[in-house]
C-alpha cells in the first residue's frame, strides 16, 4: 500500500510559523507528500522536501519564485492511478467544475484553495481538499489529508 500525506493551504509563515507537529510525525509514516498550492515561502517547501519526497503546485498566494518554479496543474501516476493536483482559483461555488478542466482522465483530483476539507466522489472522480492545517479564514476547523492507494483509493481528512 502507498500512504500520501495531502496538504494544501499551509501560507508558512504568514498563518502561522510552522505546521503542527502532528504532521510532522505523519511524514514518517508515508511515502510521499502531496501540496495543492499556497505553500508561500520557498524556505518551507525546501524543508518539506528535505524530509520527504514532495509533488506540488503554485497556489494563488505563493512567492513569485514559487510561481515561476511551480507548475499550476500536475498529473501523477501512482500505480495504475492518476491524481491531479491543482490549487483552484476563484469562490467556492462551481470550483469542482472549474479544477476539472485540463485534469481529466484522472481518478483522483486533489486541490485546495477553499480551505474547506473535502472527500467526495462525483462521476467516478474522487474530489480531495485537505483543508488547511493552519488557515481559519473560510474554514470551520483546520485539517490535512491523507490518501491510501492499494486496490482502490481511499481518502481520510484528519482534523486538527
Amino acid at each position: 500500500m502507498i500512504r500520501i500525506l495531502v496538504l494544501a493551504d499551509t501560507h508558512i509563515p504568514v498563518a502561522a510559523r510552522d505546521i503542527p507537529s502532528q504532521i510532522y510525525r505523519e511524514i514518517d509514516k508515508v511515502d510521499l507528500i502531496l501540496h495543492a498550492g499556497d505553500i508561500v515561502e520557498e524556505v518551507f517547501l525546501k524543508k518539506l522536501s528535505s524530509l520527504k519526497e514532495v509533488k506540488t503546485v503554485r497556489g494563488n498566494m505563493d512567492s513569485i519564485i514559487l510561481q515561476k518554479t511551480l507548475s499550476e496543474k500536475s498529473i501523477i501516476n501512482i500505480g495504475k492511478f492518476k491524481i491531479g493536483l491543482v490549487h483552484g482559483s476563484g469562490s467556492s461555488a462551481n470550483i469542482l467544475d472549474r479544477i476539472r478542466n485540463g485534469l481529466e482522465g484522472t481518478d483522483v483530483i486533489v486541490f485546495g484553495h477553499t480551505h474547506n476539507s473535502l472527500n467526495l466522489v462525483k462521476e467516478d472522480v474522487l474530489f480531495f481538499n485537505p483543508g488547511s492545517p493552519t488557515d481559519r479564514v473560510f474554514a470551520i476547523f483546520n485539517s490535512y489529508g491523507i490518501l491510501e492507494i492499494d486496490e482502490e483509493i481511499k481518502g481520510e481528512i484528519i482534523r486538527l
